[in-house]
């Protein structure tokens, strides 16, 4: 069977363009943490070369890098100064060069952010997304020269670096090697129910790694200092973040999932049934899981009950906590 034989291509959103399903989506999703294999070769690729790369990510960064070891994976954020997302990457450094993706569409910008800050180091950055594609597969990644990452946040699975010229002979191999294709329906579905969010999709302009379960993660609690590191420090030591991310279980009953961006609005009571109120959060990436039904990441207002019903686009939904509203030192993924 070839790759493309029976692939639903996804029409819109971020992931336009790569496989939604290949014809059976939850048979695709019971094989996630077996067999499993997605073309994300819609993401952003980046490279950073020279003698002073780690050191380098490591000053700009929320993550610690400077010692980092070949072969393993890692997270970080680059931050505004007042300590807001503005990117992510998601690496892995093979000895001479460091190697990360990122969102589609996000890797000029922050090649362009890296690019200003070089200054008189050695180091070269480069927007690689032309020529490598990624490729997320279940299981550990196999021995050999192959470019891979895993990390906390890579679902169980391991992700490869492929050269875009050899893309197809590379899918076809796993294929004929016993993969199962699955796409982003499943993908998604998996990353939603382990409370792992999508920098730029899952949040806003405003949002802070404490508010997403992002520390321990993606930003080292013991590192030096970086930009947005204050804001992030006085929210984890004190506790209480403004927002917080919440699993969201959505009415099965209703044909439609939440628009990406809706409008999350605790659930009152009216004349002909429920009603939406006042407006206390949004409602992230959404998917149907093969066994906790439509699911959803939110982001909303910490003092929100977390027993309350909430509303999006008229589909009720209920909170499971994925960040604690109280305590700083429990602001963190459920991975």
């Amino acid at each position: 069977m070839a790759w493309t034989d029976r692939a639903v291509l996804a029409e819109g959103g971020p992931d336009a363009g790569v496989a939604w399903h290949h014809g059976d989506p939850m048979r695709e999703q019971r094989a996630m943490g077996t067999t499993a294999m997605v073309d994300l070769s819609h993401r952003g690729v980046l490279s950073v070369t020279g003698p002073d790369r780690l050191s380098w990510l490591h000053s700009l960064t929320t993550q610690h890098l400077e010692q980092l070891a070949p072969g393993v994976g890692t997270t970080g954020l680059v931050l505004s100064p007042n300590g807001h997302l503005e990117h992510a990457f998601y690496g892995v450094d093979d000895g001479e060069t460091f190697w990360a993706h990122t969102e589609p569409g996000a890797a000029p910008a922050l090649v362009a952010f890296l690019d200003r800050m070089r200054f008189m180091l050695r180091v070269e950055v480069a927007d690689r997304t032309e020529q490598l594609a990624v490729v997320w597969q279940a299981g550990p990644a196999p021995e050999g020269p192959r470019t891979t990452r895993s990390g906390a946040d890579s679902l169980g699975g391991h992700e490869s670096f492929v050269p875009r010229d050899h893309l197809e002979h590379f899918l076809a191999d796993q294929l004929e090697a016993g993969a199962t294709p699955a796409g982003t329906w499943a993908y998604e579905a998996r990353r939603i129910a382990a409370g792992v969010p999508r920098v730029g999709i899952d949040t806003d302009h405003r949002t802070i790694p404490n508010e997403v379960g992002l520390l321990g993660v993606a930003v080292h609690l013991e590192k030096g200092c970086y930009r947005g590191q204050e804001t992030v420090a006085r929210v984890h030591n004190l506790g209480r973040p403004p927002r917080r991310m919440a699993l969201l279980h959505l009415d099965g009953s209703v044909d439609t999932l939440p628009e990406r961006g809706a409008e999350l609005a605790l659930a009152e009571p009216g004349p002909d049934g429920t009603t939406a109120g006042k407006v206390v959060g949004f409602v992230g990436t959404s998917a149907r899981h093969h066994e906790l039904g439509p699911i959803g990441l939110g982001l909303v207002k910490r003092n929100v009950d977390p027993a309350a019903t909430l509303i999006a686009s008229g589909v009720a939904a209920a909170q499971e906590l994925l960040v604690d509203p109280e305590i700083g030192l429990h602001v963190r993924a459920r991975l």
